[in-house]
């Protein structure tokens, strides 16, 4: 990822160390959303849960590939569109756009997948906010409408 195109800003909120941390990434092309994407997984642990936002062609598949790839280099990765999940090891990762009520959570074993152990990835978590209760990782990604190829990528984490 070149250095000059990336630009990067910390914003942190609180005092004393608390409160809620957020970056603010530029992406270029879909290879820099899924590089930035595995900086960001950096700062994700086992047990979190990564909310997803962003419109239709925004990029969540490809940041998902990213995250992936820093945990697990050699697995592909594919849009979980039809299967509503994909399995990765110790990382699941969701569609919820066809998701429209938590009777479709519980059908599809929502919330059999939530434990310490794993990482859950959720695109159009915007579907399912309502039923949530718990601190999730925040990303959203913003397509550029000028410039098609450009994206900005907020990471939002409370700590």
């Amino acid at each position: 990822m070149s250095q000059a195109r990336e630009k990067t800003r910390w914003l942190k909120a609180g005092s004393n160390g608390s409160g809620n941390i957020m970056q603010i990434y530029n992406s270029h092309s879909e290879c820099e959303t899924e590089n930035t994407a595995c900086r960001v997984a950096g700062m994700v642990r086992r047990g979190d849960i990564i909310a997803l936002f962003g419109g239709l062609g925004a990029g969540k598949t490809a940041f998902t590939r990213g995250l992936v790839r820093y945990f697990l280099p050699e697995l592909r990765v594919s849009s979980p569109t039809f299967a509503i999940v994909n399995q990765y090891d110790y990382i699941y990762h969701f569609d919820m756009y066809r998701i429209t009520g938590e009777d479709d959570l519980l059908s599809v074993g929502f919330y059999d997948y939530l434990s310490q152990d794993n990482i859950i990835i959720i695109e159009w978590f915007e579907n399912i906010q309502q039923f949530f209760d718990e601190q999730t990782v925040e990303i959203n990604i913003i397509k550029d409408l000028n410039l098609p190829d450009n994206r900005r990528i907020d990471f939002k984490r409370i700590i």
